[in-house]
């Protein structure tokens, strides 16, 4: 389980902060999405869960241990079983697919073949077997994220952390992205949390919500009840510009 707990971060310039004292609890093996506009604070809220920063006051619980606040090498351990996957893929173009997926388990010290067995894996489960020497320059928008996604899980994360991982991807390709999120998730029984924009990322995937305004949670549920009885303006007006996913995959270029 995920608690953050009466959290603030601000930054210079700004009037008020990015996230202000808030809380909040992601249940384990759960598809969690934070949803808000540009603004909202959901990236450094993001951010500060995945301990890549400090929050100003607060803390952050990992199964009810502290982390926020670890040794500088107790961090980095932390770190290395939490995983992200960026709306901008992040790839090395000099390296091909095979390669990308084995750079964290080149980073940790994996022998050379305990990288070719897990990339193996990986190059399965992502469906892009046949691509291993491919060169990044010469894969679709969904391919590419197969790829980002196949390296996050490189070195058996326990928590998964998706920053706007579809916004770049058409609407076909993000279901069939989403899809493999959610087979993913069931496969290896991790905890995923996806901040989005997109309330069709959060129907089509999450099992629960949070919707994020000016810093602060202003709403949180089963996407079920969130859907059938929003509470707050800004949870009514994300559902009612839902825009249907194109459920045509088979056509997508993915």
């Amino acid at each position: 389980m995920i608690t953050v707990e009466n959290v603030t971060k601000r930054y210079r310039n700004m009037d008020a902060g990015a996230v202000n004292n808030l809380s909040l609890s992601i249940g384990e093996s759960l598809i969690y999405g934070i949803i808000g506009k540009s603004g909202a604070g959901k990236s450094t809220l993001l951010r500060i869960m995945s301990l890549l920063e400090t929050p100003d006051s607060g803390a952050v619980y990992y199964n009810g241990k502290r982390v926020d606040n670890l040794s500088q090498r107790e961090l980095i351990e932390r770190r290395r079983l939490n995983s992200m996957i960026f709306q901008s893929f992040n790839l090395f173009s000099s390296r091909n697919v095979f390669n990308n997926i084995a750079y964290p388990m080149e980073i940790v010290g994996k022998t050379r073949k305990e990288i070719a067995k897990r990339v193996g894996e990986l190059l399965e489960l992502v469906e892009l077997k046949d691509k291993a020497i491919s060169p990044i320059s010469k894969l679709s928008g969904g391919q590419k994220q197969r790829v980002a996604i196949a390296r996050a899980l490189a070195n058996n994360p326990e928590i998964l952390f998706c920053d706007e991982a579809t916004s770049a991807l058409d609407p076909s390709t993000t279901l069939s992205i989403l899809r493999l999120i959610r087979e993913i998730k069931a496969a290896l029984n991790i905890t995923v949390v996806m901040i989005t924009h997109q309330m069709e990322v959060v129907r089509e995937v999450c099992e629960h919500l949070s919707v994020m305004d000016a810093g602060n949670i202003v709403e949180s549920g089963t996407v079920r009840e969130v859907f059938s009885f929003p509470k707050t303006g800004i949870a009514r007006e994300f559902i009612s510009a839902l825009k249907p996913l194109d459920r045509a995959v088979g056509t997508a270029d993915v």
